[in-house]
């Protein structure tokens, strides 16, 4: 097909998208470089490889050389070295939804921009079908420990913090409680993989519940070892526990392709009512049993 003569206009947005490929292309590079599984590299390598070509035949519109978005490569690489490479390039994915709307857009300008914009498509497709990352398989280990630590001890230190007054106190007796009931959940989650003969190793799901449920219990009981008015700690314990949640919902919702409000509404709704009757039930305790600390 015969290469119509472009706008400046027209070259610059063709320069913009020669680079958002180079960019992409050296983001699945590096991430390919990260995986030790041979079939998610393959496939990062190959879709790293069409993104280059993709760059290569923006160049010939674009007429100039390009650099990638250094910032957005060494982002996208560390987000894949702590979150997992599904997020990050999911995450990386829902940015080309929009490329490929532009794309569609430029169909009677540049040839072959079509074929371009199925195969940006298709990317989603087969990184559903590829990533079998280990943090992942365990999601449910994870969300069962976070969801339990969230819901348990905002209630246990909202009744506490009116109970017993005392931050430090009120830290310790947390920080028991929570531990326990995390070596409880692990337990539990172990019995319960066993029993079910799933293709997860009961001992690597305990260890992902229990280290959730364990970390939710340190993060929710930081106030308490930091500031000095207890009414100040439970407000941020609250505010801590709704940050988890968005977190991790966040996550999950770019992860797994899961819708991220009304997730995030119910879990914070259910966290934040537990509190509430926990911190009624303090008062009571408080006034029925005579308590001053």
């Amino acid at each position: 097909m015969q290469e119509r003569t472009l706008t400046d206009r027209q070259k610059e947005i063709a320069r913009s998208y020669q680079r958002d490929e180079l960019t992409e292309h050296q983001i699945y590079s590096r991430l390919a470089r990260t995986t030790r599984s041979p079939e998610n590299r393959a496939i990062l390598e190959r879709i790293a490889a069409d993104e280059l070509r993709h760059a290569r035949f923006w160049q010939r519109f674009s007429g100039q050389e390009t650099q990638p978005d250094r910032l957005k490569v060494s982002f996208f690489t560390l987000v894949g070295r702590l979150l997992g490479i599904t997020f990050a390039v999911k995450l990386m994915e829902r940015g080309e939804e929009s490329a490929q709307d532009n794309y569609a857009r430029m169909e009677g300008i540049i040839p072959d921009v079509a074929t371009i914009a199925r195969e940006e498509k298709g990317h989603e497709e087969s990184l559903l079908a590829m990533l079998d990352e280990e943090r992942l398989r365990y999601t449910g280990s994870i969300v069962l420990g976070l969801n339990d630590a969230l819901v348990e001890l905002t209630g246990a230190l909202a009744g506490l913090t009116l109970a017993l007054q005392n931050t430090r106190l009120i830290a310790m007796t947390g920080a028991i409680t929570g531990i326990a009931a995390g070596l409880s959940m692990a337990a539990s989650e172990y019995l319960s993989t066993r029993t079910e003969g799933s293709d997860r190793e009961p001992s690597r799901a305990a260890l992902y519940t229990g280290l959730a449920y364990i970390f939710t219990v340190l993060a929710l009981i930081s106030p308490y070892l930091i500031l000095g008015n207890y009414i100040l700690c439970l407000a941020a314990t609250l505010i801590v526990a709704v940050l988890i949640i968005a977190f991790f919902t966040y996550y999950i919702s770019v992860a797994r392709d899961l819708p991220f409000r009304a997730r995030f509404v119910e879990m914070a709704l259910l966290s934040l009512s537990v509190a509430a009757v926990s911190f009624g039930v303090g008062i009571l305790m408080r006034k029925a049993f005579g308590v001053e600390v």
